[in-house]
C-alpha cells in the first residue's frame, strides 16, 4: 500500500509541473476573474478548481464548465497549484493548450482524482 501512496504523489507532481510548463509557455491562466474570462471566450480546454476551495467556487465553475462544454476537475489544494505556477494561492485555473490538457487528464486518469468532464 505504500507504493501506491508514493505512485500517486509521483503522479500529482508531474501534473504540478506540467501546470508550471503551461504557465511558463503562457498557455495557463489563474485566478478566478482570468479563468471565467477564458472560458467565457471559448480558449478554456480544461478548468482545474482547488479541492479546498469554496463550494460556491466550485459550483460556479462547473456550473460554466458544464455551460461553455469545457472539462473541469478538482484537484490538489490552493497552495499547491499557486505554488505550482509561481504565484500566490489559487482557486482556479484553466488551460488553454489542447497538448497540455490531453497530457494533464492523462495523468488524473491514472491518479483517479475526482473528475467531471462536461
Amino acid at each position: 500500500m505504500k507504493d501506491m501512496g508514493k505512485q500517486t504523489e509521483h503522479l500529482k507532481l508531474k501534473v504540478l509541473r506540467a501546470l508550471g510548463m503551461a504557465q511558463r509557455a503562457g498557455r495557463l491562466a489563474s485566478g478566478e476573474f482570468m479563468t471565467e474570462r477564458e472560458i467565457q471566450s471559448f480558449r478554456a480546454t480544461l478548468v482545474i478548481v482547488a479541492e479546498d476551495a469554496s463550494e460556491q467556487t466550485k459550483k460556479k465553475f462547473r456550473n460554466k464548465c458544464e455551460f461553455y462544454e469545457v472539462p473541469f476537475v478538482c484537484f490538489s489544494t490552493m497552495g499547491e497549484l499557486g505554488k505550482a505556477i509561481g504565484k500566490e494561492q489559487r482557486a482556479s485555473l484553466a488551460l488553454c493548450d489542447e497538448g497540455f490538457t490531453k497530457a494533464v487528464l492523462a495523468l488524473l486518469e491514472q491518479i483517479g482524482g475526482e473528475q467531471d468532464e462536461s
